[in-house]
């Protein structure tokens, strides 16, 4: 049975980062990711706008170089392709995880990573290490109400030229709520946004914050807040305001863009602890959880404060883990 040193789960910027260490360190390992080369990033609004600067988003010392203060979502792919061609990293893509489990053989304890392609051809491979890099824009928070999975409901933005004439409610009150509904309204949707709190997040991005209150004390943008959803209808979303007053608001699409959360069922079933925050128990500078050999490295460590990892942040994870698992081979 062939062992690698380390198998790292996710080819996001934390998990090319780690990749790039573990080469460097000359370590046997091998990324796995389910879908795309940085697939959240891939995942984002076509014109999205990075909140940081080129500089913040680099690994493996190689420089981001940006026209721009802030890169775009096509500028970042573009560059983390470039990454993983300057280091040839090995990676496996179309491969999703479904299961780590710790198991002893003769000599030393190691992982049995179990993983499923996209062509359906399930894998077992082994490792003495395994990073969880997965991020958490893959897990979108559900809001649990009756008519959630409709056809016409998404947990992500989408092109907003389809819904040119179309009424479209968008619920959640952060980034990517006002972001959707300013593009939608600018593609000649009629958008309403239905928030849970008084205001809009503070947290918005600067340049975002005044075209959408703009937008909506105009009345371009209508807005629902202090308001539930409560159903969403094939027709109509009814939600409920804070004076428990209902409301039927019609909709041809609903985006319900409320947050999104690492995969904590894997990492459970893999053994892993998790504080009352959702996040998994782990050394704060190591990241090894309270499964020895077992580490988390980017959004993972997350929880439900997602706001607290970044790539600016999270990039430095992988290194900081493979440092630690190259000390330990080496003894």
């Amino acid at each position: 049975m062939p062992v690698r040193d380390l198998l790292i789960v996710g080819a996001g910027p934390s998990g090319l980062a780690a990749a790039i260490a573990a080469k460097q360190h000359g370590l046997d390992y091998q990324v796995l990711e389910q879908g795309a080369l940085v697939n959240s990033i891939y995942h984002f609004p076509s014109q999205m706008v990075f909140f940081t600067t080129p500089e913040l988003m680099e690994i493996g010392q190689l420089p981001f170089v940006s026209p721009y203060d802030k890169p775009t979502r096509a500028e970042a792919l573009r560059y983390y392709r470039k990454v993983v061609d300057t280091y040839d990293l090995q990676i496996a893509f179309d491969e999703k995880v479904l299961a780590i489990a710790r198991e002893a053989d003769e000599q030393e304890p190691v992982f049995a990573v179990e993983s499923l392609s996209a062509r359906g051809v399930r894998r077992v491979r082994h490792a003495r290490f395994v990073v969880l890099a997965i991020g958490y824009y893959d897990h979108p928070v559900r809001l649990g109400v009756p008519g959630e999975d409709l056809p016409h409901v998404f947990h992500y933005q989408q092109e907003p030229h389809a819904y040119y004439r179309k009424r479209v409610v968008v619920v959640g009150g952060g980034n990517s709520a006002a972001e959707a509904a300013l593009e939608l309204f600018r593609a000649g949707a009629q958008v309403t946004v239905v928030h849970r709190h008084e205001a809009l997040k503070s947290t918005i991005k600067y340049w975002v914050r005044p075209d959408i209150e703009n937008r909506i004390r105009e009345g371009s943008i209508a807005a629902r807040f202090s308001s539930e959803v409560r159903e969403i209808r094939p027709t109509s979303v009814v939600i409920v305001n804070a004076a428990r007053s209902e409301e039927h608001v019609p909709a041809d699409a609903v985006f319900l863009l409320t947050g999104y959360r690492a995969d904590a069922d894997l990492m459970v079933r893999a053994g892993v602890e998790l504080t009352e925050r959702d996040a998994p128990r782990c050394d704060p500078l190591t990241f090894e959880t309270n499964v020895p050999g077992l580490f988390v490295a980017g959004g993972a460590i997350a929880g439900v404060d997602t706001g607290t990892v970044f790539i600016e942040n999270g990039r430095f994870h992988g290194v900081q883990i493979v440092e630690e698992i190259a000390r330990r081979s080496s003894l």
